[in-house]
């Protein structure tokens, strides 16, 4: 099967980073569904394991953690599934990801794709949708029919940003406030219903007061919180809830005492890769929003599309994300 893979980690300048590559296909055996990827998205998470995780000496790592496909095989415990239906998931950190024309994926992290959407905006929503769900609903454990809460979300017009704000308007009554820094994600926002923007290149507190807001009971910071944690800790009430999804190098969480404000840390991937007793919670999220898409409540977050899955685009796609101007999702599609 065609693949896109690399031998050792580095940057994405180097003509070996992403490289073309033909491997066996795999077998489908347990609870695995042996997936025909046909459409995939691409996350930080993928160029942050390029740069930094070596695969075995003398084999090529094969990433990516978002597709849609079709089932073609499955294992002898699967039951959810079965040959030629259209799929989406995000993956698992722990096995070799979905650049490659077939991938093995537990059906417990699966979930049937909304059936009005193509493969390509299919591709662009489920580590996106599983991360901002689980932020909302099981970090943060969000109120969801409060009208008096609000909640503050940094970065917003990334992927997961673009998919929690959607969530946020049509599964909560929380009173949204959300951050972009450019016209075309400030755009991009307006278009997903986001009525009150802020911009996150100033101080959140002095942003708040020039818009005249209160302090709001739930912050997420999607990106860049070692920048923005003293301003958080200002625009947030006391006995909050704080949570984030990046990796800053320090965070002095002391500032969060006098408040007595919650920290909570989001990993779609502590689910598959610990095989948690709830892993199942994966699919259930998944079918629940792949509904409320056909229902016509929540857009696809498709940015850009870069083509066909090859090195080539893989690695354009990886040097926009790493530059932090991507708006949306990058997707490719087909081999």
């Amino acid at each position: 099967m065609k693949a896109v893979g690399y031998k050792s980690a580095g940057a994405i300048d180097r003509a070996d980073a992403l490289e073309d590559i033909t491997l066996e296909v795999p077998q489908a055996s347990g609870y695995d569904l042996l997936v025909e990827v046909k459409a995939i998205s691409v996350n930080p998470v993928d160029y942050k394991i390029r740069q930094n995780r070596n695969p075995e000496e003398g084999h090529y790592a094969v990433i990516g953690w978002d597709a849609s496909g079709i089932v073609k095989a499955v294992g002898d415990k699967v039951k959810l599934f079965k040959p030629g239906d259209r799929v989406w998931y995000a993956g698992d950190l722990t096995r070799q990801g979905s650049n490659a024309e077939f991938q093995l994926v537990d059906e417990r992290i699966v979930g049937k794709m909304p059936n009005s959407q193509g493969f390509e905006t299919a591709a662009a929503l489920p580590l996106t949708t599983l991360t901002a769900w689980e932020m909302l609903f099981d970090r943060l454990q969000v109120e969801k029919d409060n009208a008096n809460k609000s909640i503050l979300v940094i970065g917003a017009a990334g992927g997961v940003g673009s998919i929690m704000v959607q969530l946020i308007k049509q599964v909560t009554k929380l009173q949204l406030i959300a951050t972009a820094s450019r016209p075309d994600t400030v755009s991009w926002l307006e278009d997903l219903g986001v009525e009150k923007i802020i911009n996150h290149c100033n101080k959140l507190s002095d942003e708040f007061e020039s818009h005249d807001l209160t302090e709001v009971d739930y912050v997420v910071s999607l990106n860049r919180t070692d920048l923005h944690f003293p301003e958080i800790v200002k625009v947030i009430k006391p006995q909050g809830k704080f949570g984030l999804i990046d990796d800053p190098a320090e965070l002095d969480i002391k500032e969060l005492k006098a408040k007595s404000i919650s920290l909570h840390w989001e990993f779609m991937y502590t689910r598959s890769m610990f095989q948690t007793d709830d892993m199942l919670e994966q699919h259930k999220i998944l079918t629940q929003v792949a509904e409320m898409i056909d229902q016509g409540k929540l857009k696809t977050t498709l940015g850009e599309h870069f083509g066909t899955i090859n090195a080539e685009n893989l690695r354009r796609a990886h040097k926009l994300l790493e530059s932090g101007k991507s708006k949306g999702k990058i997707v490719l599609e087909g081999f």
